[in-house]
């Protein structure tokens, strides 16, 4: 049985309260500019970021050397600096097109300011929960092992770095692409033709922005695509944006920055208060790409699908409530 909450939401009431809804092939268009748009930039960004590194630590112009050779604190800055200006830059050109082509508000998107700290916070919480859950599927096993490293990088040393890079850096990431493909792609898309058409299309556009990370697996790809599948479910069942935007937020921090983790195939700056590394096989573990390319978070992702589908509905706005939000 399909819950109410998925075929009449309020997010969907919200994007169609502009002018406009762009047809399926213009919201993948759009999306693709923006996705380019970000790309130019960050080489834009990292030029100036070099030059400092050149000054600063001219013996340590490779970025994987460079963050070992500086302090958490240091590095932490620089990363973000750089999560901050990138995804910022993908919040404004959101912004951009739903204001002068929908016409409409940033808070249709998903931003209504009732119970918005509740929501976030819980998000957090439930963010942190899930991620330390595929650690506690792996390491019982054995699956997962302190890995040996410079002490002025990890621990009580690391936290003034490791908590830069989340305020504003991780915060400011995860809600840029949250707000870019289940803030506006989904409801536009849903509001547009079907909920299940937002849904697919918002997941697969999420895993192809990740199509070129470093290290990719097949199950890493299909594990963005259940993620994808997971945050449209989570933020259709709480009707706004805040909470999946704080879970993507501090989902990528406790991998990266609290357990030590590769992120998305990627190396994080910044320090870290532990640092683990995969020691079973890649399938399961992730390996390179981190533990979201394994079959541990596989799992994770799939029974909290589960949770948000079949959990008890409760009292909830009702459907089709006149949405008055300023243009």
């Amino acid at each position: 049985m399909v819950p109410a909450w998925f075929t009449h939401n309020r997010l969907y009431d919200l994007a169609r309260s502009g002018r406009r809804l762009p047809p399926w092939w213009g919201v993948i268009v759009v999306g693709i500019l923006i996705g380019i748009l970000i790309g130019i930039l960050s080489i834009v960004l990292a030029l100036p970021v070099m030059l400092v590194q050149i000054m600063l630590h001219s013996e340590s112009l490779y970025f994987d050397t460079w963050v070992t050779k500086v302090s958490p604190l240091v590095s932490g800055f620089w990363w973000s600096l750089n999560l901050t200006a990138l995804f910022g830059a993908m919040i404004l050109l959101v912004w951009l097109w739903i204001r002068f082509y929908e016409q409409r508000g940033i808070v249709t998107i998903g931003f209504e300011p009732q119970r918005a700290w509740f929501l976030y916070g819980r998000g957090l919480l439930l963010g942190f929960a899930a991620f330390c859950a595929v650690i506690g599927l792996l390491a019982p096993f054995g699956l997962v092992a302190v890995e040996p490293s410079d002490p002025a990088l990890v621990g009580w040393t690391a936290l003034g770095g490791v908590l830069l890079v989340l305020i504003p850096g991780w915060l400011i990431q995860g809600a840029a692409e949250e707000v870019l493909t289940r803030g506006w792609m989904l409801p536009t898309l849903a509001a547009r033709y079907r909920p299940w058409v937002g849904v697919v299309i918002s997941s697969l556009f999420f895993a192809a922005m990740h199509g070129l990370n470093p290290n990719l697996s097949a199950l890493a790809l299909l594990n963005l695509f259940l993620y994808g599948l997971f945050a449209a479910l989570y933020a259709l069942r709480e009707e706004s944006l805040w909470g999946i935007c704080a879970f993507h937020s501090i989902w990528n921090w406790v991998q990266g920055n609290f357990f030590g983790f590769q992120v998305s195939g990627q190396t994080v700056s910044g320090g870290m208060l532990f640092n683990l590394m995969e020691t079973g096989p890649d399938w399961l573990t992730g390996g390179a790409f981190g533990p979201e390319g394994g079959f541990a978070t596989t799992l994770v992702l799939v029974i909290s699908m589960a949770i948000i589908w079949w959990w008890p509905a409760t009292s909830r706005q009702p459907a089709g409530q006149p949405v008055t939000v300023d243009r």
